[in-house]
């Protein structure tokens, strides 16, 4: 009998201790937050991501137009510069004795020949005689003419073939520009005083104006330091 009492004495000791006093286990589902939590907090973390890419690739992107922009800034500046401190476009002198007539060079003769005479001799001057290109131009050679009363000679002649007075040049004058005075005929040629142009024979003794081509020259002038 008294073994038996100390047998459950020792049970019920065993099964009061510290282990049948510990709680039991928790559920799971304590430590988890509520499915559309954990789906926000997902989705709120993919946003900051994207935000985040966003603003690197836009800071990237704009600092890869600033240099672009400067690059090409620069590559204008360079370019400029040499075509305005580097090289001054201009046109050559006239030689000694001639006149600057626009883009032309001409020349006055002293003395007098017949019209075909008057055109070998420009030709020995590597020139020709002078072709009238426009109103302005006639009204810049006549107010190089001295005198009033002296004709001179101009690479016009009137072409019977045609029918036409013709530049030496092959092209037809305009009328617009150069009225002559005279008749059209044969072996005739023009020549222009300060105040009108007549048809003469080609015979005729005049002065004669002969004109050359200014060639354009490039200055080169050093930038300043």
């Amino acid at each position: 009998m008294d073994r038996q009492v100390i047998y459950a004495d020792l049970t019920v000791s065993r099964d009061s201790g510290p282990e049948s006093s510990s709680p039991s286990s928790l559920p799971r589902d304590i430590c988890q937050g509520p499915r559309w939590h954990q789906f926000a907090l997902k989705l709120g973390c993919a946003g900051v991501t994207l935000l985040v890419l966003a603003v690197i690739g836009l800071t990237i992107t704009v600092m890869f137009l600033i240099q672009k922009s400067s690059i090409e800034k620069s590559s204008v500046d360079v370019q400029q510069n040499r075509s305005e401190t580097t090289e001054s476009p201009g046109l050559s002198e006239c030689p000694e004795s001639w006149q600057s007539l626009q883009k032309k060079c001409v020349l006055f003769s002293q003395g007098i020949d017949l019209w075909n005479n008057s055109l070998s001799y420009c030709s020995t001057k590597e020139s020709s005689l002078l072709l009238i290109q426009d109103q302005e131009e006639l009204r810049l050679i006549r107010k190089l003419m001295k005198d009033k009363a002296i004709n001179f000679w101009i690479g016009l002649n009137f072409a019977l073939l045609e029918k036409k007075w013709k530049w030496i040049n092959g092209s037809f004058l305009n009328s617009a520009i150069l009225k002559i005075k005279g008749y059209d005929e044969e072996n005739n040629c023009a020549s222009i005083s300060k105040t009108a142009a007549y048809s003469e024979d080609c015979s005729t003794d005049n002065k004669w104006i002969c004109q050359k081509e200014r060639n354009p020259v490039i200055n080169k002038v050093c930038p300043d330091s």
